[in-house]
């Protein structure tokens, strides 16, 4: 095994490989906690831990360490139950962008891919010449793509539809008139799954002010999964794209078409 020395301390190979791995989990926890309450709350527990560091261990005060410690004990429980959104988030994340989830062979012989490799290609011009139809009228749209799960949780906060997906049908949704209007539809395996859907919103509180309440539930579906959101604004008819908790306002026709290509080739 390969060893550094640099000046008085001596450097494994392993341990550049245990850094590289702990900035890269540190960088993910960071992204994911961003612009959110439980960043604030995280900061706390590192004040309290810090706290208990230097009254236990530089200033030996026994009662506050004592107190202090029994928190410190049940941290890793707490974390569970305080961040349990953003650990499974982190952990869509990991499962989404890794090396197993993206390897070919993984692919073929683990069993979550089964039902992916009998997925039909999205029918991208429909949602796109539907795009840019509301987009010239200013009809507010929110479309979920969903990609490794199918968001039956969501799916079923709306009305079930199970369609084939057609320029003609998104746009009769989304009409301002329609009863199926006020909510998202949710698009599983290149169908229309349900209609009228209610999403999770957000709670980034340093998103742009002008963003409405569309936009903020297609973050929120996408902190939530792995799902890719589009929204068409009511007030501006901008397209918008949201992933992995974050979106792009204002994206051209063509850049719509391109993401939706690179992201559901089958």
């Amino acid at each position: 095994m390969d060893i550094f020395h640099i000046g008085f301390l001596t450097v494994r190979f392993i341990d550049l490989v245990d850094i590289a791995i702990v900035t890269f989990l540190l960088y993910k926890l960071y992204n994911l906690l961003r612009g959110g309450v439980a960043i604030n709350i995280f900061i706390g527990l590192l004040t309290v831990y810090a706290l208990y560091w230097v009254c236990v261990k530089i200033l030996n005060m026994q009662l506050l360490g004592t107190i202090l410690g029994q928190f410190i004990s049940l941290g890793f429980i707490a974390l569970i139950i305080v961040f349990q959104q953003e650990v499974r988030r982190f952990l869509i994340v990991l499962g989404t962008n890794s090396f197993i989830a993206r390897n070919p062979f993984t692919k073929q012989i683990l069993p979550w891919n089964w039902k992916s490799e009998k997925k039909s290609p999205l029918n991208i011009t429909a949602i796109v010449k539907a795009c840019r139809q509301m987009s010239k009228e200013k009809t507010g749209a929110i479309i979920i793509l969903a990609k490794s799960s199918e968001l039956k949780y969501y799916s079923n906060t709306g009305d079930i539809m199970d369609a084939e997906i057609s320029q003609r049908l998104i746009e009769n949704i989304f009409f301002k008139n329609s009863p199926l209007h006020d909510g998202a539809i949710i698009i599983v395996n290149n169908k229309i799954m349900a209609a009228r859907c209610v999403l999770p919103v957000t709670e980034n509180v340093e998103l742009p002010a002008h963003l409405g309440m569309r936009h903020r539930a297609a973050i929120g579906i996408t902190e939530q999964s792995d799902a890719m959101a589009l929204v068409v604004s009511e007030e501006t008819g901008e397209i918008s794209v949201a992933q992995e908790g974050q979106i792009k306002v204002g994206i051209s026709l063509d850049e719509l078409e391109k993401k939706l290509a690179e992201e559901f080739r089958v």
